[in-house]
């Protein structure tokens, strides 16, 4: 099967291939003539969800023009279909809705951020930390007694445990003092299915920006399915600011937002409280540990990958690895344009998040255990993303689906392909997947 078709959808394609069946020299006009419409929309909250119209359509657009080139080796194009439309159609909406003008930086943050952005690069590169990211991040103590307490999700009974984190700033770091203010991050938490007798193979499962409780979770990282279908022992961190740990009524706010360098301090915790985690996992006999991360739990999983010896496997998926092309990418233009003016962009957020980049740290798991999947109509984690993890990661096995950042959740062939990924680094048997 093409895994470009991979939209669940039957359908054909030609009224999408009708509308976009111009050549491709009337495509810039007709951007230029959606810029404008899109501009007009995000104008005024009660239209701004309609932004994604125009957006899906220059998407559909761009696939178009792009359909039967391999302009970009290792990256193919999706192939048109209402299914896909209505797939990137989702996504937009969600980033037009997120993305209001009440969310966007004051002037005044514009400096503040940059001040902060240099100073953290002169501090970074007295220590040697841009040259050498990995030893930016010392390791952790062991975990020897985290507390646990009882818990129930979507009729599942799991273990919570709960440990003080400890994980701290460098001396003089800029934002040291606003992060350790964050009272409720200090706590770390996890949500733990294991099975009684005998140690099993762990999954340690990494969810996406604005989740981190078992509801969610065991939804999001197929963790009832690994638990019950395949047998597994699964550990369920959750990310600094998020769920149980988060400061403010939307989870993981703090973490991404236009304080690039709470995303740095974020990043640095999330890998500091889960090797900690995975020392308290050792501990119990396993036989075996894999990673398994979702969007920014799949930034986590690669950068984790980079850092951490003894991992049997690694499966990043719709991962996010470059949080600065994410940001330009998905910024209004007058955003972007003050963020270069201010060299944020194009300049110190580049080199301050290398530290942090799972792209700038070669992978300590074995190649053949390497495994990545991600959607080719995604606009969250743009499939560029996971492209360039591809590459860095000396190109793996991958799997691309044809739909959106949540499009994973209804595809049986993604879950088949981590099913098969997990069979093959030998922590599943082979009849645990019929």
């Amino acid at each position: 099967m093409d895994p470009a078709n991979d939209t669940n959808d039957e359908s054909g394609c030609g009224p999408i291939n009708a509308v976009l069946g111009a050549p491709a020299a009337l495509f810039g006009r007709a951007q230029r003539a959606i810029r404008d419409v899109e501009k007009s929309l995000a104008g005024h909250t009660a239209t701004r969800a309609l932004v994604a119209v125009p957006r899906t359509a220059k998407f559909m657009g761009a696939t178009r023009v792009r359909s039967g080139r391999d302009d970009v080796p290792g990256l193919p194009v999706p192939s048109l279909s209402p299914a896909l439309a209505g797939q990137v159609a989702i996504d937009e909406t969600i980033l037009a809705v997120a993305m209001g003008p009440n969310r966007f930086p004051r002037r005044s943050d514009y400096e503040r951020v940059a001040t902060e952005l240099a100073d953290a690069r002169a501090l970074y590169e007295a220590q040697g930390w841009l040259d050498d990211p990995a030893s930016y991040h010392p390791r952790p103590p062991d975990l020897d007694a985290p507390a646990i307490a009882k818990g129930w999700a979507l009729g599942q009974r799991y273990e919570r445990l709960s440990f003080a984190s400890r994980w701290q700033p460098h001396p003089d770091e800029p934002g040291r003092d606003r992060w350790e203010s964050y009272e409720a991050n200090h706590t770390a938490v996890v949500n733990v299915l294991r099975h009684p007798g005998e140690p099993r193979p762990w999954v340690v499962a990494t969810h996406g920006f604005a989740c981190g409780y078992a509801f969610m979770d065991f939804v999001g990282l197929h963790a009832l399915h690994l638990h019950r279908d395949l047998g597994l022992n699964v550990a369920l961190p959750v990310l600094p600011l998020h769920g149980p740990r988060k400061i403010n009524r939307f989870s993981g706010e703090e973490f991404l937002s236009f304080d690039l360098v709470n995303t740095v301090h974020g990043l640095a915790q999330a890998v500091w409280d889960i090797r900690q985690l995975l020392s308290w996992v050792r501990a119990q006999g396993d036989p075996a540990i894999a990673l398994y991360g979702v969007s920014l739990g799949g930034y986590v999983t690669s950068l984790l990958s980079g850092l951490e010896d003894g991992i049997d496997c690694a499966v990043a998926g719709i991962p996010v690895v470059d949080f600065p092309a994410m940001f330009r990418h998905q910024s209004p233009l007058h955003i972007r344009l003050r963020a270069v003016e201010h060299e944020i962009l194009d300049g110190n957020a580049e080199i301050v998040h290398r530290v942090i980049s799972p792209l700038a740290i070669e992978p300590r798991v074995p190649h053949d255990r390497r495994f990545i999947f991600a959607g080719l109509g995604d606009r969250m984690a743009p499939p560029t993303q996971a492209h360039a993890l591809w590459h860095h990661w000396q190109e793996p096995e991958i799997y691309w689906y044809g739909g959106n950042h949540v499009g994973y959740l209804w595809s049986r062939q993604v879950t088949s392909f981590i099913d098969q990924s997990l069979t093959s680094a030998g922590l599943v048997t082979a009849e645990a997947t019929v």
